[in-house]
């Protein structure tokens, strides 16, 4: 049985509760029967489905907000010290709390599996949740995005075991104690929190030493930076997967059937084979160490691989928006440069002789003045691409930083690339370059994602 309200958590009250961290606790606490309040900077989905579970959602940041009766204001590392309800706050006197340190707050008392890496965790998480689902553990999970089904990012399960990614991006993944955790891969991202890779080595370093006693470190045995990361570690039991040679747990192959794919691992000796129903060598992988980790909690392999099939994609990442005029339009929140290479690859793969034209908006001034180039590079994947201005999120521009520095990069490596700065432009601009049997992939982090309806509506007036 799931614990209930961890203490002061009864009146929450969430500053930014539309984002899909944030959001995802809020419906936890809500489902545990907590009084939930939060504001946010827009009117969305989320805070539809927030109110439908009984929570209190304002739009627009007021210092008014703030009941003056709540038991703690929780925050993401995005909330600005300025923000006037984190103001009243502190006259109130009310404790503020990270969400790192909530959500930690809810595995209390159970078994969580947390699910690291520079890339692939929504998805990993993802798959975890549903197959564990489809067994009827009833796991209750924290996920980065909202799953196909049941079409929701966090749920109070009634089962002893909780699935959340574990963020490095701000550390925060410091604050978790799980019984299994998932390293996918270590690269250098996050450019205004880490200055090298050392530094990211020693946050995982520091993740893995969070491990509960008697618990198991799940990582890739081929991604160079978990390699690295795995000699560094010590005194926890690890578990390597991949197709080196010296995987504890081989991927002997991988079979593109389509938008699916086979997958055969060796595993205690034992070769077991099952199908993964998303495309692309990646997501087989990371199907591949949500396996090893549910066998780390003690869930039998043979009853879990086939039950990963159940899980059928998470939106934003590859997700199909819908076809019109003999054309697909896809989304893929992809934003670096071996992720943008991971889709377009596994589109590649799928599609045939198929056009790929992409749409990419590029993700933070920091990261794009580090990796514009390898993002031209990845472009140059595609048929074809429109690239827009940087969506700063967080940021403040950097003066010389400029979607520029990947639409050069990209047309040195041979990308066809068309800079579009206006995004009211960009459906006639596609319209105009995609025919029938043509994939269009919306990419990036930021709202990008918003142009795949008009994408459709303007190829449906060809």
């Amino acid at each position: 049985m799931a614990p209930g309200l961890p203490t002061a958590m009864d009146r929450p009250h969430f500053i930014g509760i539309g984002g899909a961290g944030m959001s995802g606790i809020a419906k936890i606490l809500a489902q545990r029967g907590a009084k939930v309040a939060g504001s946010d900077a827009r009117e969305s989905a989320t805070a539809e489905a927030l109110r439908a579970l009984g929570a209190t959602v304002h739009i627009g940041h007021a210092a008014a907000n703030l009941a003056d009766d709540a038991s703690c204001v929780v925050v993401s590392s995005a909330i600005r010290a300025d923000n006037p309800e984190l103001a009243r706050a502190a006259e109130l006197g009310i404790e503020v709390v990270h969400r790192s340190d909530a959500l930690a707050r809810l595995m209390d008392g159970l078994r969580p599996i947390a699910v690291a890496g520079t890339h692939g965790k929504t998805t990993t998480t993802s798959m975890l949740a549903v197959s564990l689902s489809e067994l009827g553990l009833h796991p209750s999970y924290a996920i980065g995005g909202d799953l196909d089904a049941p079409g929701s990012n966090a749920l109070h399960g009634e089962g002893e075991i909780f699935v959340a990614e574990a963020d490095e991006s701000d550390r925060s993944f410091h604050k978790y104690a799980p019984e299994v955790a998932i390293v996918l891969n270590v690269e250098l991202d996050h450019h205004a929190n880490y200055a090298s890779m050392d530094e990211i080595y020693e946050s995982f370093e520091t993740f893995a030493g969070k491990i509960v006693p008697g618990g198991t470190l799940v990582i890739s045995a081929d991604q160079e930076g978990a390699r690295e990361l795995t000699r560094r570690v010590e005194g926890v039991r690890v578990v390597t997967y991949g197709e080196a040679e010296d995987a504890d747990v081989r991927v002997l192959s991988v079979v593109a059937q389509g938008l699916k794919s086979e997958v055969r691992v060796l595993l205690d000796g034992q070769e077991l084979t099952f199908t993964v129903s998303v495309p692309g060598r990646h997501y087989a992988h990371n199907a591949v160490a949500a396996l090893v980790a549910g066998v780390g909690l003690g869930v039998p392999a043979a009853e879990l691989a086939p039950a990963l099939a159940a899980y059928t994609g998470v939106k934003r990442r590859l997700q199909l928006k819908g076809e019109a005029a003999g054309v697909q339009v896809i989304d893929s929140y992809a934003h670096h440069p071996t992720e943008m290479t991971a889709d377009l690859e596994a589109m590649r793969a799928a599609a045939g002789d198929a056009r790929i034209l992409v749409v990419f908006q590029p993700h933070l001034f920091s990261r794009t003045q580090e990796l514009g180039q390898e993002m031209g590079q990845a472009l140059a994947l595609a048929d074809g691409s429109v690239v827009l201005d940087i969506y700063p999120a967080r940021e403040d521009p950097i003066p010389g930083v400029t979607s520029e520095l990947i639409i050069d990069a990209g047309r040195a490596a041979g990308a066809a690339v068309t800079p579009v700065h206006d995004k009211d432009e960009v459906a006639s601009v596609i319209a105009g370059m995609a025919g029938p049997g043509d994939l269009v992939l919306t990419m990036g982090a930021g709202d990008v994602t918003d142009l795949g309806p008009r994408i459709l509506d303007r190829l449906a007036q060809k």
